[in-house]
């Protein structure tokens, strides 16, 4: 008989501290950003950008998509272990103790400030709830192989890795290592697409890893149309079903759709008047993590991360303020 397994999920992704501003149209005109989009900039320019906001109030926050995706867990009422790559900085020093205080495991030993500043993503929001990311990924790209500590992993039912990682060579073979690792030690690998541009990128890289290693795809409507190559959302579906065993789509207020075992399944969203998009897709990808390690139903999963989602847009920021636990019994009865 297998031993019953100490946590939930192993996560890996960039450990970036969000700075989230609410803002104006024009600031985004005006600063010529890719409105909507994630843009990669180095310190100075995402300095000068902080600099134009000091007028504006800003709220800190342990960020990267995949340690969202791990809060969300946490307050579902689930457990899990979190590796990021942070400085021997402030920032990188209250990262991990908001990740602590947010009930998830953190142990990577933080890097000398020397080799560069806690990686940072400013989220700015305009008043139609879409945001914009300006992301400075500072030592978050020196996550190497070494750091991935295969103990924690194997006391995980999980691994889940976001598609961000592609973006630098060191954490992009640290998280092929983790899905290695992970099909060695019995844990099951959930991937993430993360977003469209990585899809237009790394489109080949992303079919290796679902033939690989993947049991369980999470994305959005608009990234597996442009990874599939089609507009029609149940051609492209079937077509994922057809490589993985589970597939979990996003599609906005529709709810999402689920592939399990080549099966389609529709499940509802809820009605919301969304205020901030940012992490809506990190906290369904939580919610359902939670569901598939605790019992739940595939169609509960879903529907546990729909609702996590349609709570997240509601809130400026990508994390709800604490314990979801009650509402979850709700939900899902």
């Amino acid at each position: 008989m297998t031993e019953p397994k100490s946590f939930n999920v192993f996560g890996v992704g960039n450990a970036l501290l969000d700075i989230l501003a609410l803002v104006e149209d024009n600031f985004i005109q005006t600063h010529d950003l890719n409105r909507g989009a994630m843009t990669l900039m180095d310190t100075v320019k995402q300095g000068q950008l902080l600099q134009q906001l000091e007028n504006h109030t800003l709220e800190l926050r342990c960020g990267g998509s995949a340690a969202n995706t791990m809060i969300a867990i946490a307050q579902s009422g689930g457990t899990g272990i979190y590796s990021g790559k942070v400085s021997m900085d402030i920032n990188g020093e209250f990262y991990q103790q908001d990740l602590v205080a947010a009930g998830i495991g953190f142990e990577i030993e933080p890097t000398d400030s020397t080799q560069g500043p806690t990686g940072t993503c400013l989220v700015l929001t305009t008043p139609d709830a879409e945001r914009t990311m300006c992301t400075n990924l500072g030592v978050s790209t020196t996550l190497s192989v070494t750091d991935i500590n295969i103990d924690h992993l194997s006391q995980c039912q999980y691994s889940y890795i976001e598609g961000y990682l592609w973006d630098a060579p060191e954490p992009r073979k640290a998280s092929i290592e983790t899905m290695e690792q992970s099909k060695r030690l019995g844990v099951n690998v959930a991937f993430t697409f993360s977003d469209m541009f990585l899809v237009g990128r790394f489109g080949d890289d992303f079919r290796s890893v679902l033939t690989e290693y993947c049991d369980v795809l999470f994305c959005n409507a608009d990234e597996v149309r442009h990874f599939c190559g089609s507009e029609d959302l149940e051609v492209c579906a079937r077509q994922l079903g057809e490589k993985v065993n589970f597939v979990f789509i996003t599609n906005s207020d529709k709810g999402c759709l689920v592939v399990e075992n080549q099966t389609l399944i529709p499940v509802p969203g809820f009605p919301v008047k969304p205020v901030d998009t940012v992490g809506a897709g990190d906290a369904f990808a939580g919610g359902v993590l939670y569901g598939l390690t605790n019992g739940l139903t595939t169609t509960q999963a879903a529907r546990w991360g729909n609702y996590l989602g349609s709570q997240i847009v509601q809130i400026h920021g990508p994390r709800l303020p604490g314990s979801q636990q009650e509402k979850l019994k709700e939900i899902i009865n």
